[in-house]
């Protein structure tokens, strides 16, 4: 179920000034977005747009996270990226006029502001800070997109479940962390199946370099770790 969301606490005027991809552009021009633009709320599983609709907007996300996945012909999902608070997704196909190649669905009850593309054009031509913001966005999802190209090209798979493992540690700064996301996700996210993955966590478990506890993630020895990741490359 997806529906405009009206916040008795915060207007969309609000949410565009407190939202870091509109916070230093001027007055001016977060007001002339903020007038066509809207909040979106979707519950949790909902899809959000399918692969193959039109893209004629930016969906940024406020809260809540988005997964953008894609489905083989045997049904196969295949997770591209998970958008947090503040992330965006849709600029590049939104600039271009091309339809969605990926579905977004979310993984929670999330909140999403929707700028429409020609508003974002527009807007663009008034505000250099807003243009850099874009450029920034698309430059940062690309860089993200070359890493996992490379990262599924030569990296094991233990080497991607350990990489995305120290990060998330390194991202809750300190050994221990629960996933945000199901273990499902991530798996698909690192290109990895189910079983694949569920074998590459007993392996680490085994070897007592972390503790697993549902979503609850303990890692008990990170030099090993890292150690067994670079072995991981042989």
């Amino acid at each position: 179920m997806i529906h405009d969301y009206t916040s008795p606490h915060a207007s969309v005027s609000d949410i565009v000034s407190h939202i870091p991809y509109f916070r230093d552009v001027p007055p001016a021009v977060q007001q002339s977005v903020a007038q066509h633009a809207h909040v979106v709320h979707a519950k949790r599983d909902a899809v959000i747009v399918r692969r193959g609709e039109p893209c004629n907007g930016v969906h940024i996300v406020v809260l809540g996270r988005v997964k953008l996945c894609c489905e083989s012909a045997s049904g196969l999902e295949r997770v591209m990226r998970i958008v947090g608070a503040d992330d965006s997704f849709g600029e590049a196909l939104a600039t271009l006029g091309r339809p969605y190649v990926v579905s977004a669905e979310a993984l929670c009850d999330t909140d999403l502001l929707y700028v429409p593309a020609h508003v974002l054009m527009t807007q663009m031509a008034a505000s250099a800070a807003l243009a850099e913001q874009l450029v920034r966005s698309l430059a940062q999802h690309y860089y993200m997109l070359m890493g996992d190209v490379s990262a599924y090209t030569v990296h094991t798979g233990h080497q991607r479940l350990i990489g995305y493992l120290l990060r998330e540690a390194q991202a809750h700064q300190g050994t221990s962390f629960r996933l945000s996301v199901p273990k499902g996700v991530v798996a698909s996210r690192l290109n990895l199946t189910p079983q694949h993955f569920s074998r590459i966590l007993h392996d680490l478990i085994e070897r007592e370099l972390i503790s697993v506890q549902g979503r609850d993630f303990t890692v008990l020895d990170e030099p090993g770790l890292r150690a067994y990741q670079n072995l991981s490359a042989s």
